[in-house]
């Protein structure tokens, strides 16, 4: 399938340079993880060979979410969380889900994927699961597929006829970036916000909904060991998008990362 990726926005560009500039830096493999910031977190799970550490994925199209592990990867992920600008969660007056354009457009602007004739949560399925088999007729439409979910450690043998069981995460949820600044971006903005694949990640359903708006202060991976990945891509959505976080979501992110 082709893949294509549209123009970015001086505010886009801006944020991945940014990125991209500590990434050069970087290397990364493996450290916490858990549900909610104050989880014990459950057993080490084993590791996902195809995942990508996110330091070495500032796009996020590369699959999964490897931990962080090395002290240089722990202080390049702190330098990269240190830039995050903070301020108080406005209110959530006037946010709607269609506010960010109908969901898994495939014609957002400025993202990667898009426009390449499959709609975004097909083409996350793709990145992430192994083992996919697709409807007949189509190289679009997953049907089934086996996926390493990062935030539980666990391997989800997925059915479409269950398709709850997995779901994709908005890293950066979409209320709470409204609540930090989006509810005044333009609509072409939220839709790329809402469709971007280094946002997206396809996850445990029961994770995902456990998690509703949450910032990191107060929801976490149950898996520790990705919690620092997770802080990190927090970071990096963040930043690309201009988007400020409040003063203890900063504060737990940079702990995750503190060895």
């Amino acid at each position: 399938m082709t893949r294509r990726r549209g123009g970015a926005t001086a505010a886009v560009r801006t944020g991945l340079a940014a990125i991209a500039a500590m990434a050069l830096v970087t290397g990364c493999e493996g450290l916490e993880a858990g549900g909610s910031s104050t989880d014990s977190g459950a057993p080490a799970p084993a590791p996902d060979g195809r995942a990508v550490n996110p330091l070495k994925n500032p796009d996020g199209t590369e699959p999964g979410l490897a931990p962080v592990t090395s002290e240089t990867d722990e202080a390049a992920a702190r330098k990269l969380i240190e830039t995050l600008r903070t301020k108080g969660r406005g209110p959530r007056t006037g946010y709607d889900r269609d506010e960010f354009g109908y969901a898994w457009m495939d014609t957002a602007e400025g993202v990667p994927l898009a426009r390449n004739g499959c709609d975004t949560r097909n083409d996350l399925l793709q990145r992430d699961g192994q083992s996919l088999r697709f409807r007949s007729g189509s190289d679009c439409v997953v049907i089934a597929m086996t996926l390493h979910d990062p935030y539980t450690g666990t391997t989800i043998e997925w059915r479409k006829q269950k398709a709850t069981e997995v779901q994709i995460d908005h890293v950066v949820p979409l209320s709470y970036s409204w609540q930090m600044g989006a509810a005044r971006w333009s609509e072409d903005k939220r839709e790329q916000l809402a469709n971007d694949p280094l946002n997206l990640m396809p996850a445990e359903g029961r994770a995902n909904s456990s998690k509703g708006d949450s910032g990191p202060a107060s929801w976490l991976p149950p898996n520790k060991q990705i919690r620092c990945a997770y802080a990190v891509r927090f970071t990096q959505v963040a930043l690309k998008y201009e988007l400020a976080v409040t003063a203890p979501d900063r504060q737990i992110m940079l702990k995750q990362c503190d060895g």
